[in-house]
C-alpha cells in the first residue's frame, strides 16, 4: 500500500462517489480530500471533483509550500482560509493562491485528521464568488458534521486499502507454497473429486495428478491427501479454481 500511496483507482472511485453523495446538499461545492505523508510530502493522493486544479497542483508540487496544508499539519481543528492565512501563519507564499484564482478558487474551509501511519487527511471545501451566498455560513454551521464525515471517509479509505493489502499478502503467500497445478489438484480433491475425476477435469493423465498431489503433500509434510486438504484449508492456502 505504501508503494502506491493510495493510488488504486477502484478504491478511490468508491470514496469519491461517497463524498459526492454526502456533499450533495452543498450545491456546486468543489472539494478536495487529500492524503499526505507528513514525513514525505511527495507521497500524496487527492480525491476531488475539481480535477483540473488538482492536476496542476500536484504537477507543480504545491503541497510543499501550500499554507493550507502547512497549517493543517500543525492543528487538529477545522479552519477557514483565504489569502490572509499567509499573514496569520507568518508565511509569505502567494504563488499557490495566485494560481488558485485562475481556477476560480478564492477561499475555503478545511477539516483535518491525523492517522497512526503518520499521514494527514484533509478535506477542503473550496468556495468563490459564484457559490451560493450562504454557503460559507452553512459550512460553518455544519462543521461538526463535516469533521465527522472526514473521519468516516478516512477510516473507510484506510480500511479498503488494508483489505487490499491483506488480500495481496495472502495471494503472494499461496503462490509461494503451491504451483498452479498443485493448487488445482488440491482444490478439486477438497471438493471430494477422485484423482481420476480430477484428471478428466484438468485434461491430464492420472499419473500427472498423482505427481502434483505428491509434491503438494510433501510441501505440507504429510502423506495422506485428507490430512493435506485439512491442513491446507486451515491455513487458507487453497485458492478457488474456475475452469
Amino acid at each position: 500500500m505504501a508503494d502506491f500511496f493510495y493510488k488504486n483507482e477502484s478504491i478511490n472511485l468508491i470514496i469519491k462517489e461517497f463524498l459526492d453523495k454526502k456533499l450533495r446538499t452543498f450545491e456546486r461545492v468543489r472539494y478536495a480530500y487529500v492524503i499526505m505523508n507528513k514525513k514525505d510530502p511527495t507521497k500524496i493522493s487527492v480525491i476531488t471533483n475539481k480535477q483540473d486544479w488538482v492536476d496542476f497542483y500536484i504537477e507543480n508540487k504545491f503541497q510543499l509550500t501550500d499554507p493550507v496544508l502547512i497549517t493543517a499539519a500543525n492543528r487538529i481543528i477545522p479552519f477557514s482560509w483565504e489569502e490572509n492565512i499567509m499573514i496569520n501563519s507568518g508565511l509569505r507564499l502567494p504563488k499557490v493562491f495566485n494560481m488558485a484564482k485562475e481556477y476560480n478558487i478564492t477561499s475555503g474551509y478545511t477539516f483535518v485528521v491525523h492517522d497512526i501511519k503518520n499521514n494527514i487527511g484533509v478535506l477542503s471545501l473550496m468556495t468563490d464568488e459564484n457559490c451560493e451566498h450562504d454557503l460559507e455560513l452553512r459550512i460553518e454551521e455544519s462543521k461538526n458534521k463535516l469533521q465527522m464525515l472526514l473521519l468516516i471517509v478516512h477510516d473507510k479509505l484506510t480500511s479498503l486499502y488494508r483489505e487490499m493489502s491483506d488480500l495481496s499478502d495472502e495471494e503472494e503467500k499461496t503462490s509461494e507454497v503451491f504451483s498452479k497445478r498443485e493448487n488445482e489438484v488440491l482444490y478439486f480433491a477438497s471438493l471430494g473429486k477422485t484423482y481420476q475425476e480430477i484428471g478428466i477435469l484438468l485434461n491430464i493423465k492420472l499419473s500427472t495428478v498423482k505427481f502434483h498431489s505428491g509434491n503438494a503433500l510433501r510441501k505440507l509434510g504429510v502423506t495422506n491427501i485428507r490430512q493435506g486438504i485439512r491442513i491446507a484449508s486451515e491455513l487458507q492456502l487453497i485458492k478457488p479454481v474456475i475452469l
